[in-house]
């Protein structure tokens, strides 16, 4: 039964929860060791009540050394995948994303692409000069230009346009042609009569969670699941450096990959374990504040 962890062993770090700072643990990861990081850390001024908070104008300065020792433990054809927002701060977006990525560049980091997360179920609302957030951005780094990719394990149902798109097709989708406004793409619907699915945008179309999964932050599984399938191969590495509730854990465990979390409440690793442990198939009880945490790995995923 897994179980929060202190220190890491490296010779036996990986499926395994650590209670500790993110910056600190991340030091005693060995280089390129894993293949892809997806998280979604504290926005800046939010839930300061469980984590203190980090302000817009500091964050920048306190997330990038973080992100030196992600590009360091990634593998060259890794990824790394960070779902974030920024905040209305007195009637303006603030800026400290548009910030932190420039400056990810900067640090080396190749900004490959932006998937917008769709929020399909978000609340309603009113405010007197924008409308209601119904999206994040979730933004995809690497290290090199080429990278792990199976495009094939996202592809999704074609749909109803499908019928009625091929059904009229005229002379130009019939062939390959280049655009009649100028640009490089070109195409040819006529090569998709045949298939039942078709590659995906970059939206992703996912309600959020609306259960009480006891963290004021928890992404819905479906999220992390899509990135992990898209970029991590099976037996591979999930590294997720602010674990919350362990969502990106158990879509990891599901999926056949390995993975290391991080989180520096007590209170949400024994979270993270306990949801891990019922997908493993253990009997688990509600953690609480006095329960021990002894030394127990998952030694029949370790690869």
């Amino acid at each position: 039964m897994l179980h929060p962890e202190n220190d890491i062993n490296n010779e036996n770090y990986r499926n395994k929860i650590y209670l500790g700072d993110s910056a600190e643990l991340l030091a005693k990861l060995p280089d390129s060791c894993v293949d892809l990081v997806v998280t979604s850390p504290p926005y800046a001024n939010q839930r300061s009540k469980q984590y203190g908070g980090v302000k817009p104008d500091d964050y920048v300065a306190w997330f990038v050394p973080i992100a030196e020792q992600l590009r360091r433990v990634l593998k060259p054809a890794g990824s790394f995948v960070l779902n974030i927002k920024e905040h209305v701060s007195t009637g303006e977006r603030h800026t400290y994303v548009m910030e932190l990525v420039i400056e990810l560049r900067k640090k080396g980091w190749l900004w490959t692409d932006e998937y917008i997360w769709h929020k399909k179920n978000a609340f309603p609302g009113k405010w007197p000069n924008r409308f209601r957030d119904a999206f994040e951005r979730c933004f995809h780094f690497t290290k090199e230009k080429s990278f792990y990719m199976d495009q094939d394990s996202v592809m999704v149902p074609m749909g109803e346009w499908k019928e009625k798109r091929i059904k009229y097709l005229s002379g130009n989708d019939l062939e390959r042609h280049s655009s009649q406004v100028g640009n490089t793409f070109a195409k040819n619907i006529a090569n998709w009569a045949e298939r039942e699915k078709a590659y995906p945008t970059n939206v992703l179309n996912i309600a959020t969670n609306c259960k009480n999964v006891k963290h004021p932050a928890a992404f819905p599984e479906e999220l992390p699941s899509w990135f992990i399938k898209l970029f991590c191969p099976e037996g591979g590495v999930v590294l997720d450096p602010f674990m919350g509730s362990g969502t990106t854990a158990v879509a990891s465990v599901k999926l056949k990959r390995q993975f290391i979390g991080f989180e520096n409440k007590r209170e949400y690793a024994l979270l993270s374990c306990l949801n891990i442990n019922k997908i493993l198939g253990f009997k688990v009880s509600v953690p609480t504040a006095s329960r021990s945490e002894s030394r127990i790995g998952m030694s029949n995923m370790e690869g």
